[in-house]
């Protein structure tokens, strides 16, 4: 018998990835920067092959839990082979750090479709 999480170690090298990535911005940061990441952020699936899409958004949630983070992206990437390479693609690296300086914090979580 194969426990769920033996199950998902298995399908996870072909099973399509999410990797959620929500930023805050340092309150000093101009609204002309954050529009920089906004651009640039999904500009990534042009210069990274194994990216499916790309998607983003500012919080609207009536909640108020958010903790100061005011954007979610989304990559949907073909497999964990994709995720591998876009994490130290030279194009995904100098986009960090354009970023890095611009953040008070960083959230990201990954899992398999």
């Amino acid at each position: 018998m194969i426990s769920a999480s033996q199950g998902q170690q298995e399908e996870s090298s072909s099973a399509h990835i999410r990797h959620i990535v929500c930023l805050k911005f340092k309150p000093e940061i101009t609204n002309e920067s954050i529009l920089k990441v906004e651009k640039k952020f999904p500009a990534l699936q042009q210069s990274i092959s194994g990216i499916i899409s790309i998607e983003w958004g500012l919080n609207n949630s009536p909640e108020g839990l958010n903790k100061g983070f005011s954007h979610c992206f989304t990559v949907t990437f073909e497999n964990e082979t994709a995720r591998s390479t876009y994490l130290p693609h030279p194009a995904h690296q100098a986009f960090v750090e354009i970023l890095k300086p611009l953040l008070d914090d960083v959230f990201v979580i990954d899992y398999n479709l």
